[in-house]
């Protein structure tokens, strides 16, 4: 990794942990900076504004639970697996801490008013809808779509509220939840 990459991936990863240290987009590039070793004019020089790092963030986080899903697909055997995979994903140790939920819930926030951030918001959704219905069609036909806007509002509403009730949400718990809803729709269809 060279120096300029290093760099880059230095702020990104501040970023993270200083929104969640704060719950707020209102940390300054001046205080991610510090967090990072590195001026504030170095960071504007790589990023040109906050909501351009902030958005560096999201899209360093996307593509590490990306990364994750890739590889868990990959060792799953048959829908039922890959659905496991997609909501395990959601809630392992690398995405589903405090900092990173901070992280989107601004991310949900920013996304009213940055049409980047929409446009990368959209594409997650639609990602996350697309897998779920690729996976749920063999076991539910043509309700595919609605069990997986289900299981997806299930997933964001976990987040919300760990976001505030964190002691309540430990990572197996939270992946349980998603899984016995998912376990329900199944039966419930069969």
């Amino acid at each position: 990794m060279n120096a300029q990459t290093q760099r880059r991936t230095q702020l990104i990863e501040a970023t993270i942990h200083e929104i969640g240290a704060t719950g707020t987009l209102a940390v300054t590039v001046g205080q991610i900076a510090k967090r990072a070793g590195v001026s504030a004019a170095l960071a504007f020089h790589y990023f040109g504004d906050k909501d351009r790092l902030f958005l560096a963030a999201m899209r360093h986080i996307l593509a590490v639970y990306g990364d994750e899903v890739r590889r868990g697909l990959a060792q799953s055997q048959d829908p039922r697996e890959r659905l496991e995979t997609l909501i395990r994903a959601s809630f392992s140790e690398t995405n589903f801490r405090r900092d990173v939920i901070a992280t989107w819930l601004n991310f949900y926030v920013l996304a009213h008013r940055s049409t980047e951030a929409q446009r990368l918001l959209v594409i997650y959704h639609r990602r996350l809808h697309s897998n779920l219905v690729h996976e749920l069609r063999p076991l539910v036909g043509a309700k595919a779509p609605g069990v997986a806007r289900r299981l997806a509002a299930l997933i964001d509403g976990i987040y919300l509220r760990f976001a505030h009730f964190p002691s309540d949400e430990p990572e197996q718990n939270a992946s349980a939840h998603v899984l016995a809803a998912l376990e329900n729709e199944l039966r419930a269809l069969a």
